[in-house]
């Protein structure tokens, strides 16, 4: 295993309203699991910011607003390291449009559902999203992730449960 990074990809925390928006992948043999908005970093992407939004544009057509990175994963794979530009962002308010990635049609690729899950500590609990650290990362600052979007930190739909709070 060597130090080359053989891939880069730019990944959505997307949030919508307070709900995060995800795709559930369902591969043959597989069970379905869910995955963040994003892909690869193309060479033609001037930016991670760029590779991003065309990547949510292609997958799910919509527009993002308020990027902001907030987690780099590294995964070894046999031929070096993959990369995973996490960003923060909000749907942009001029809604959606029809998807225009290409993989949404390839045959053997699998389905692949929009999926609306409450970011909220129980809205996580029990979904199998991948990579695992970001489902860790997730759970562990999803209050933090929607105040950076200006929601108050002690909202309602706060994620991080406190033991201490009234009943």
């Amino acid at each position: 295993m060597g130090t080359h990074v053989t891939r880069r990809s730019a990944r959505a925390i997307l949030i919508d309203g307070t709900d995060l928006l995800l795709i559930k992948r369902t591969r043959p043999g597989q069970m379905p699991y869910k995955v963040t908005i994003g892909g690869g970093i193309e060479p033609e992407d001037a930016s991670v910011e760029d590779a991003l939004r065309r990547e949510v544009l292609e997958e799910i057509g919509a527009q993002i607003d308020d990027v902001t990175q907030v987690l780099v994963i590294q995964d070894p794979v046999e031929e070096g390291i993959a990369i995973q530009h996490i960003c923060l962002a909000r749907v942009a308010p001029v809604g959606f449009v029809e998807p225009t990635g290409e993989q949404l049609d390839a045959p053997g690729r699998g389905g692949y559902e929009l999926v609306r899950v409450p970011f909220t500590s129980e809205g996580l609990r029990g979904i199998d999203l991948k990579p695992a650290a970001l489902a860790e990362y997730l759970s562990a600052n999803c209050d933090a992730l929607l105040a950076t979007l200006g929601y108050p930190t002690a909202s309602p739909r706060a994620c991080i449960e406190r033991e201490d709070s009234p009943a």
